[in-house]
């Protein structure tokens, strides 16, 4: 339980505030990598909970050094788990393996050219594709019976309704973030609402003109 809580916690920090700072988009794109990794060979959920917390404070370090470079290492981060979560999506038991790790390695680097190129813009989309990632991993982990195919989806309807809701959610979090963060991404302030008109009131009966002297 409080494993799954943590998942989903980063996921949506991810999806919904990642664009806010480039440090906290570090650790939570490197938790979940470290996570997906850690759960694609099948360790134990504090495993892979802890595997997710030294990835992003691990990665957070490096790249601290080199902080000019923290842009391209968090689009290079969460397109890996964007590609990770494309292959659940749309693999089966007789897909090979090597055809996953291409797909993996090659969004995680288009992720981080276009990250690097557009900067914010790209990691809005990025961040809010691999958070949505990461809370589904933690819905399936928290209400395993009901949503476990969130995270592993066997048969064709469930590949389906993971990629559904997976894009769902991560629109939800392109929206609030794109909301909420409109002048970290360059975009004009939202124009303010026109003040509502005033009733009008009685309408006043028009003057007579006097009458003329005769």
């Amino acid at each position: 339980m409080t494993t799954a809580l943590v998942v989903l916690l980063v996921g949506v920090l991810l999806c919904f505030y990642g664009i806010r700072s480039v440090n906290l988009a570090l650790v939570a794109a490197g938790f979940a990598l470290g996570f997906l990794v850690a759960e694609a060979f099948d360790a134990d959920p504090w495993t892979q909970l802890w595997v997710g917390l030294g990835s992003g404070v691990l990665m957070w370090l490096v790249v601290s050094l080199v902080f000019r470079f923290a842009t391209f290492v968090v689009g290079l981060a969460t397109g890996a788990v964007v590609g990770a979560k494309l292959w659940a999506a749309l693999s089966d038991p007789g897909t090979s393996t090597l055809l996953g790790i291409v797909l993996v390695v090659a969004t995680a680097y288009v992720a981080a050219l276009l990250a690097e190129k557009y900067a914010r813009r790209a990691l809005l989309w990025f961040t809010a594709l691999g958070g949505a990632s990461v809370i589904l991993s933690g819905a399936a982990m928290l209400w395993d019976r009901g949503l476990g195919f969130l995270a592993h989806p066997d048969e064709g309807w469930q590949q389906t309704v993971m990629l559904v809701v997976w894009l769902a959610v991560a629109g939800s979090g392109w929206y609030v973030q794109r909301q909420i963060f409109r002048s970290r991404l360059g975009l004009p302030p939202k124009p303010d609402k026109p003040a509502p008109a005033a009733p009008a009131g009685p309408a006043t009966p028009a003057a007579e003109p006097p009458a003329s002297a005769t």
